[in-house]
């Protein structure tokens, strides 16, 4: 061999690493902005057992993070070794797959000092110890002062890697994404305290806290979303509690008419791992299809649990995502789970709906102070109507009565939970009273649910009507989206579109749903497989033909502007109380909004 040869010379070379290398490398990954960093070690204070945790930042996290908690700590002797990257005390290696805790790599410790300057303090039943990292360069272990548990500092992000720094945002954007990454583990763990402390400034104050949370799982949870998630949250949530297989779902999914404009309160939850996955996400949006229209988001806290071994949480570096053995049951899980407690919510509406109404309305203020009597009790009022009503003598000659028949008292109308109806204003709002109040009814918008509802009833009993086409039309793709077709086809056929394989990857349409008309076969194919490759289920046949009824229902309910009686009025009140999802209409507007007595007489000054 000519070492002198060009081409030898200008040969890369292959060299390893040194460790510091390896680590920053590893920290672009695991670390990506000081949210990253908290995440770890929130994560590692909840695998270390602990009750309390505290996170105090400055600046963003970039000056400095501390996350104080008081686990089971760490040994003197086995500091240094949780500076080693792959070293972790959650696996012994042998199974990937069977993980019961956050954290399993052995990462995160040694990436955060590899690019920031790392001080660990911890004491088990010994005596405390500290170590500090700072650029990868390990001090020797020295005592310390502390009384339990275990605290990581880490200040100086990325200054080791200051190119990193370019890529942050303003202070007030990182301090958004700690937080949420705090909120988010605080609901997967309600039985332990979290306390969020911004010191930026030397100022100390508080921008979360969550106590610890007490009572069976449930409670707990809901104790915690109320929390997080605030009261208006906690009082239009429906509770969530199905399984399928070896899954189970649990957690608390707002009402369709509690929504919001974009997906920024949907959290998902595997194994108590907070995840952002595609799959999830489209499922849950799947179960809102039929209540909310395409610019609303639902607002959820699900938590999927499973044996460790049927879904794989080594699929991501920031383990945000996951992978599940049978991922068409966990989807299905989902939409089931969350239709069927959408359906027994019936026709309840949004209290948020009622409080943006009555913030509509301002009292006109009085020029002077008015003084009023209290408002008499209906007992009062009664003794006093029949004082002043006109009196008869009595005969002086006693006479017996015939005794009366009884009489069998039904329920007045107003303990019904939607009341009686008591006007029509504008020729399209029912004024209906209740025990505790009164319901402004939308009756376009109730009557069109109804209708859509009975339709759907009726299409889920006689199936859906397919129309055959004369010359059947061939769709060319490749053979992996013909197989993934083929795979769905039963599920297809239910809804009146049926699929043949026409050799190689080839498919030929044989049948449409009769309901759509005349469509479009190939673009439909090509919209379902567009949804399969970026959910890995499809539900656009089915979400044309209940756009179709939607339609449908629409034309075919009560208009605006018509003139009802008593009896239709309370019909449609009573057929409201009897169908599910009639507390909002089929684009996911409120069909009603009941205002409580006690906030019409505030309006009116009478509290």
């Amino acid at each position: 061999m000519n070492l002198a040869d060009p081409q030898i010379q200008a040969r890369p070379l292959i060299r390893q690493l040194d460790e510091a290398a390896i680590n920053r490398i590893a920290a672009g990954e695991v670390v990506e902005r000081p949210a990253s960093a908290v995440k770890e070690l929130v994560e590692n204070a909840i695998d270390a057992g602990a009750t309390r945790i505290e996170v105090a930042i400055a600046d963003g996290g970039k000056t400095l993070i501390r996350v104080t908690d008081d686990g089971c700590g760490i040994a003197a002797e086995d500091l240094p070794l949780a500076l080693s990257r792959h070293a972790t005390s959650k696996i012994d290696g042998s199974d990937l797959l069977n993980i019961h805790s956050f954290g399993f790599r052995g990462e995160a410790l040694p990436s955060l000092g590899a690019v920031g300057r790392l001080t660990i303090t911890s004491r088990t039943e010994g005596d405390a110890a500290e170590i500090t990292v700072a650029g990868g360069a390990m001090s020797a272990v020295k005592p310390a002062a502390l009384s339990k548990g275990t605290v990581v500092e880490l200040r100086d992000l990325f200054y080791a890697t200051p190119a990193r720094l370019k890529f942050l945002r303003t202070d007030r954007a990182e301090n958004q994404a700690i937080t949420d990454v705090v909120k988010r583990l605080a609901m997967a763990e309600p039985f332990i305290g979290f306390t969020l402390v911004d010191v930026s400034g030397g100022d100390r104050r508080v921008t979360f806290r969550a106590g610890a949370e007490t009572g069976d799982m449930f409670d707990a949870l809901h104790g915690r979303l109320r929390a997080v998630l605030g009261k208006e949250f906690a009082e239009n949530a429906l509770p969530i509690d199905t399984e399928r297989d070896e899954f189970h779902l649990t957690g608390y999914a707002a009402l369709p008419t509690y929504s919001r404009g974009a997906a920024v309160a949907q959290f998902l939850f595997v194994n108590g791992r907070p995840v952002r996955d595609k799959m999830l996400l489209g499922a849950l949006r799947a179960a809102y299809m039929d209540v909310l229209s395409r610019d609303r988001h639902p607002v959820a806290a699900l938590f999927i649990d499973c044996d460790p071994t049927l879904v794989d949480v080594n699929v991501h570096p920031a383990k945000s995502e996951v992978r599940f053995r049978d991922p068409g049951t966990v989807r299905g899980l989902i939409v089931s789970g969350l239709r069927h407690a959408l359906a027994e919510a019936g026709h309840r509406a949004s209290t948020t709906v009622a409080t943006a109404t009555l913030g509509a309305i301002q009292p006109e203020k009085p020029a002077a102070r008015v003084y009023q009597m209290d408002r008499p009790s209906f007992t009062a009022r009664s003794m006093t109507f029949q004082a002043q009503a006109p009196a008869f003598m009595e005969e002086p000659s006693a006479r017996i009565e015939p005794a009366p028949e009884p009489v069998v008292e039904e329920a007045p109308l107003e303990a019904n939970p939607l009341g009686a109806a008591r006007a029509q204003v504008h020729e399209n709002y029912i004024i209906a009273q209740t025990e505790a109040g009164i319901v402004i009814v939308d009756q376009h918008a109730a009557h069109e649910r109804l209708v859509y509802e009975k339709l759907k009833t009726q299409m889920a009993e006689n199936g859906v009507a397919a129309q055959a086409l004369l010359i059947p039309e061939i769709v060319e793709m490749t053979e992996n989206e013909a197989a993934s077709l083929m795979e769905i086809a039963d599920d297809l056929s239910r809804l009146g579109l049926t699929l043949e394989p026409f050799g190689g990857g080839a498919i030929a349409v044989r049948e449409t749903p009769a309901i759509l008309g005349e469509v479009n076969a190939e673009a439909m194919i090509r919209d379902i497989l567009d949804e399969l490759a970026d959910q890995g289920d499809s539900a656009k046949v089915q979400s044309k033909i209940e756009a179709i009824l939607s339609r449908v229902a629409c034309h075919g309910s009560i208009r605006s502007g018509r003139r009802m009686q008593g009896a239709e009025m309370n019909a449609l009140l009573r057929d409201m109380e009897a169908t599910p999802l009639s507390g909002q209409c089929n684009h996911g507007r409120p069909t009603y909004v009941e205002l409580q007595l006690s906030d019409i007489e505030r309006l009116f000054g009478r509290t």
